[in-house]
């Protein structure tokens, strides 16, 4: 049985500096190897341009397939899920990140596993404010924005070749 730990800072009203985000962190998964609570905030804090309250739920690959297969009709599990919910001018959501998918991806792209779960966590959140990838046009918005995010975080471009 995979351990489930939630993490849950200070009320966004308590400090000024996180105000605007209500960030939940669930941990179902035995992977090791996850980033800290800090940087998930630091990551969601930069990602957003609204107030939002959004959990994160970092699941195994069984949770993850299962998620895929319900809701996306795939019979694998995949790096990121978003799902949005209305509470009535708060943006409020889920997202989940698939730790194994996100290790193996990482290693294959030579990519360090940060910043592969930095690229993933602000894919999500985007989504959870409306971007998407459906068409090209829309791709390329969603894509200009995620590389602006990520290069403020001290990241790389995702989506630059290799040479």
């Amino acid at each position: 049985m995979t351990h489930v730990a939630t993490l849950e800072g200070p009320s966004p009203s308590h400090n000024p500096r996180r105000a605007g985000l209500a960030l939940t962190v669930q941990v179902a998964t035995r992977s090791r190897r996850l980033p800290a609570l800090a940087r998930l905030r630091r990551w969601a804090r930069a990602a957003l341009a609204q107030p939002a309250q959004v959990t994160l739920r970092i699941v195994g690959e069984r949770e993850g397939e299962s998620l895929n297969r319900e809701f996306r009709h795939e019979p694998r599990a995949t790096n990121v899920l978003t799902f949005c919910y209305d509470q009535g001018g708060c943006l409020a959501g889920d997202v989940v990140l698939c730790a194994p998918v996100i290790a193996r991806e990482a290693r294959a792209q030579g990519k360090a596993l940060d910043a592969h779960y930095a690229h993933l966590m602000v894919h999500g959140l985007l989504h959870l404010q409306g971007y998407d990838h459906e068409h090209a046009r829309a791709a390329r918005i969603m894509e200009t924005r995620e590389v602006a995010i990520l290069q403020r975080l001290g990241f790389r471009n995702p989506y630059a070749m290799e040479d």
